[in-house]
């Protein structure tokens, strides 16, 4: 018999995001995997909090001490490939995966392949000041030969300051909603992307549709999970 596989989640950035992690894993599981099973998961739902302010500020060294004690936890329990439920915190993710005992999966990773098979070669992003403006978030696609967009000044500042704000912490109104989605019309308007990506995890909460001013959207947890589910079952 086969050994099972069990996916490792470093998770708690934020808490909605990380259980929508879970809802969707188990949903895909359901569409993808035997009938009647489920996947094995372990979730380690940290209290990130304490590091995310340093991470903003450029200090990575509370979150590389949460994410390496995380892993190794996750690791010793059973987990044979990890994951973070975070793009911001993708800023952290070499130093932490180099000296993992595990195999780690990346966003990024999982973004760009995305990009590639959708034919995408000039996206919008929508995410957190570090993620828009990080060459961690810009350094694969520019090797994949994808151009990213970036909103205008005024727009990245919006979306930092909601994503933090608020999404992080549990609030998604109808009057962020409409400010997002301004976002992503000014840059098909005036930069001609040709798909959004949403690169927080917690914006597919809040922005939920396929398509947003005619560009299909990227959703970096959807595209995430559908590459663990790809390892769950041994492809």
């Amino acid at each position: 018999m086969a050994v099972e596989r069990m996916l490792g989640i470093v998770g708690g950035v934020g808490p909605e995001s990380t259980a929508d992690y879970y809802r969707r894993l188990v949903s895909r599981w359901r569409e993808r995997g035997p009938a009647g099973t489920y996947p094995s998961i372990l979730l380690d739902s940290l209290n990130s909090r304490p590091a995310l302010d340093p991470l903003l500020a450029g200090d990575l060294e509370p979150t590389l001490h949460l994410f390496h004690a995380s892993v190794a936890r996750l690791a010793g329990a059973g987990a044979r490939l990890a994951l973070i439920a975070s793009v911001t915190m993708h800023l952290a993710f070499d130093q932490v995966a180099t000296v993992a005992p595990i195999p780690m999966l990346s966003i990024l990773d999982a973004l760009v392949d995305a990009a590639r098979a959708g034919g995408i070669r000039r996206p919008g992003v929508v995410a957190t000041r570090p993620t828009t403006e990080g060459e961690f978030f810009a350094r694969p696609f520019e090797a994949a030969g994808i151009e990213l967009v970036r909103p205008d000044e005024a727009d990245l500042a919006f979306v930092h300051d909601v994503y933090v704000g608020e999404l992080v912490n549990g609030r998604y109104s109808d009057e962020t909603r409409s400010g997002l989605v301004d976002v992503i019309e000014r840059m098909k308007s005036r930069h001609n992307i040709d798909a959004v990506i949403l690169g927080g995890t917690e914006l597919p909460l809040i922005l939920g549709e396929p398509t947003y001013a005619g560009v299909p959207v990227l959703d970096a947890t959807e595209v995430h999970v559908e590459a663990a589910i790809d390892w769950l079952l041994g492809h």
